[in-house]
């Protein structure tokens, strides 16, 4: 049993997909709002839709009493970027590393196994002890949020390159260099590229928790003092802040993917 979406015309049947999410997402703002009003959920934890911009557009407001929101902003997207930039960086050259040199990646394979399994969240207390309340505890839990996710990607992605190809190539006299950059890496390009998006997601939750549970400033210190004085609007404004952040993030991250894809033909050719 099929929806009959295939049989719409391409370009249509983007506008109508998007017009369904939209429609998702009004129903269940409007839902949530009609429970509220209604009292089946209780203001005090729910909150309202209908109140959560109006308390953001108060932190934006010239004065407002709750602190310097855009120095929230930007030190949480500081944290995001850092963490983001460390951890992919160390995540492509460990995991291309191991994927060249079998007997590295076996030495190591029980010890990153082991940190994988651990959920990294939990270790934010840890980095908070160990690097304090300031930047560093945050940039270190995005850095091994970050790590995991584009390592196993980038390993898993050059290890499964065919060697035929790569014994063909240094055949017509390639150095190690230009296996690297010509072959490997352009093979391996859509599945690095791919994982970026998802390990920006955790960048930006390993800043927000870390900032949660300790900092002088940041959203997730926004979002933690609203808890701290029962204001569910204020930790639900925080919340919408965040995840608008987030979109806009991905967005970015999305043309970039998209930009970069198109190149990668023009290399291979």
């Amino acid at each position: 049993m099929t929806l009959g979406v295939e049989r719409i015309p391409l370009a249509r049947r983007d506008w109508f997909v998007r017009a369904l999410q939209l429609g998702v997402i009004l129903f269940f703002i409007g839902a949530w709002e009609g429970l509220g009003r209604a009292g089946v959920l209780d203001p005090f934890y729910y909150s309202r839709p209908s109140l959560f911009l109006p308390r953001i557009a108060e932190w934006f407001a010239p004065g407002s009493t709750a602190g310097d929101i855009w120095l929230d902003i930007r030190v949480t997207l500081t944290e995001t970027v850092l963490g983001f930039v460390i951890g992919t960086l160390l995540g492509l050259i460990v995991g291309y590393a191991f994927a060249r040199n079998r007997l590295l990646g076996l030495a190591f394979d029980p010890l990153l196994s082991m940190f994988n399994a651990i959920p990294r969240l939990v270790l934010a207390p840890v980095f908070i002890l160990a690097f304090g309340i300031d930047l560093a505890s945050k940039v270190a839990l995005g850095v091994t949020l970050v790590f995991f996710i584009v390592f196993f990607a980038t390993f898993a992605a050059v290890r499964d390159v065919d060697q035929t190809l790569v014994d063909n190539v240094r055949i017509l006299g390639a150095r190690r260099r230009d296996v690297t950059f010509e072959v490997l890496l352009p093979a391996a390009f859509s599945a690095i590229v791919a994982s970026l998006r998802t390990s920006a997601g955790f960048a930006f939750a390993g800043a927000v928790v870390a900032e949660y549970i300790g900092s002088n400033a940041g959203l997730g210190r926004r979002i933690a003092t609203a808890e701290a004085f029962f204001d569910s609007t204020g930790v639900f404004g925080g919340i919408v802040l965040i995840a608008l952040l987030a979109l806009l993030l991905d967005s970015l991250l999305q043309l970039a993917e998209g930009r970069s894809s198109r190149w990668k033909p023009r290399r291979e050719r």
